[in-house]
């Protein structure tokens, strides 16, 4: 496995007008390394006081970057690319140190999340204005506006790359922004903040809040707090998203999923095999992504057989990293435990695994494959965020779509097939606002946005793309109309 080097960043603070100040919180957060299960920071468990410290910062900050050149804002995007770029070893050992992950998936991910700061960069073409003449003598001009104070709740599966989905579009719009990262992986957010002031972001455009309930509690309180986007769990996406819009804020907040592969006898099968895999088992089945049920239609027994071949040849920190904390470990084994008690055949097994050398003490958890499973099983409909792969068998087509459809969530299906005709019915008939044909992580590129359907999202639009810029901007429209002149210097013309 690629060596994740061990580093202690002792006592961490926020990150406030463009320097790290202490809370005025006594009350500190212990960060966990998954690989070690060692402290390697400390943060605080900032209170309201320290909220309102961060949102006075970023008021007085907003009035001039907001009125800067939508230009002169996205030319600090290019050089946030240029420090990223240059920086990747540093934030992917960081982001694997804090989360788990392996350096190859954690540098996929910083790789994806700088995909929307290049798409920040083509801003000035968005927001060069929508004018036309709509009846004689009548002008009508549409801008997007930039909101003023706004926030970002993120999770641990991604502590790098879901931030930078949020923030290159919501300060290129001309908002200042404060980011309240999870408390589990606060140490890429705070590494962001120093690369965006390598970049030459003013002090105060970009703020880090750290702490637990009290911090977003907080957020979707604050009256100065225009706008407020949150990826995690769909109980409290539902929770963040019911508080804020009470109070009139604008929220947009991604859940959980239990995300369907829809598998045919006709699929290819060498492709299938290792796209059920990757899509299951990357980031340890640490993300909403996940596709961590396989609904089989009629005799796919030889695609199981290939599956399981290729989950065999998985090796432990090379192909996987660990599970992000001892309480998840314990909460994802027990969805195995339960499920084999329940009648599953566990077709691969990766309880009590062999850890890496020197990392024998991390959260380890290898590939696991349950086959056979009841659709209503708890492992079939709960989001387990975790290496599990559940098999559920289907007679016909029809069953297996309405197997999917049930599923309260809808971030993500996926169909494998040869078949156009299966292609198409899969596409326009799941339940889920991302679907892949053969494809089983089908997260859209930029432009295009990413965002679910049903319980797993609460809100409108997406999070990135056209989509997110309409979120963190008001449009504004002028309707203009000049009277013919009467002053005499018009017989000039």
């Amino acid at each position: 496995m690629s060596n994740i080097e061990y580093k202690k960043f002792g006592e961490r603070q926020n990150w406030i007008n463009g320097n790290y100040e202490h809370s005025n919180s006594n009350r500190n957060i212990s960060v966990i390394s998954p690989y070690f299960n060692q402290e390697i920071a400390t943060i605080p468990d900032s209170d309201r006081n320290d909220l309102d410290h961060a949102v006075k910062i970023a008021s007085s900050a907003f009035s001039e970057w907001s009125r800067l050149n939508i230009r002169e804002r996205s030319e600090i995007m290019f050089q946030f690319k240029r420090v990223i770029e240059s920086h990747l070893d540093e934030l992917a050992n960081i982001i694997a140190l804090d989360n788990g992950k392996t350096l190859d998936d954690a540098k996929a991910s910083i790789m994806r999340g700088k995909e929307v700061v290049e798409f920040a960069t083509s801003l000035p073409n968005i927001f060069n204005g929508d004018s036309s003449q709509v009846a004689d003598g009548i002008t009508c001009t549409m801008t997007h506006e930039p909101l003023g104070v706004v926030a970002g709740i993120t999770p641990f599966n991604f502590p790098a790359m879901v931030p930078l989905w949020m923030i290159p579009l919501a300060i290129t719009a001309g908002n200042c922004f404060i980011l309240k990262p999870s408390e589990q992986t606060p140490l890429s957010a705070l590494k962001i903040a120093e690369y965006l002031k390598e970049a030459g972001l003013p002090d105060g455009v970009f703020n880090v809040l750290n702490g637990s309930k009290e911090a977003v509690e907080g957020i979707c309180d604050h009256p100065e707090i225009k706008a407020v986007a949150f990826v995690g769990s769909s109980n409290v996406a539902n929770i963040v998203y019911s508080r804020s819009t009470s109070l009139g804020k604008r929220a947009l907040c991604l859940g959980g999923a239990k995300n369907h592969m829809i598998v045919v006898p006709d699929a290819d099968l060498d492709s299938t095999a290792k796209g059920l895999l990757a899509s299951s088992m990357g980031s340890a089945g640490q993300r909403c992504m996940a596709a961590s049920v396989a609904v089989g239609v009629a005799e796919i027994d030889h695609i199981i057989d290939r599956l399981v071949s290729e989950a065999n040849s998985y090796v432990l920190g090379r192909d996987m990293g660990t599970i992000v904390s001892r309480s998840a470990l314990d909460r994802i084994s027990g969805y195995i435990e339960e499920a084999e008690k329940m009648g599953a055949k566990v077709l691969v097994d990766g309880r009590n695994p062999i850890s890496p050398k020197g990392y024998e003490e991390g959260y380890w958890l290898g590939v696991t494959i349950l086959d056979h499973v009841q659709p209503d099983w708890p492992c079939a409909k709960e989001e387990i965020f975790g290496p599990v792969l559940s098999i559920i068998r289907a007679n016909t087509l029809e069953d297996a779509m309405r197997i999917e459809n049930n599923n309260p969530y809808g971030n993500a299906a996926a169909v494998f097939t040869t078949s156009g005709e299966v292609a198409k019915t899969i596409s326009e008939t799941a339940s889920s606002g991302m679907v892949g044909i053969n494809i089983g992580v089908p997260v859209p590129r930029e432009p295009y946005s990413f965002g679910g359907w049903n319980e797993s999202k609460y809100g409108h639009g997406d999070i990135t793309g056209k989509s997110g810029v309409e979120f963190w901007t008001n449009l504004k429209k002028v309707t203009a109309r000049w009277p013919e002149s009467t002053e005499s210097w018009k017989k000039y013309f």
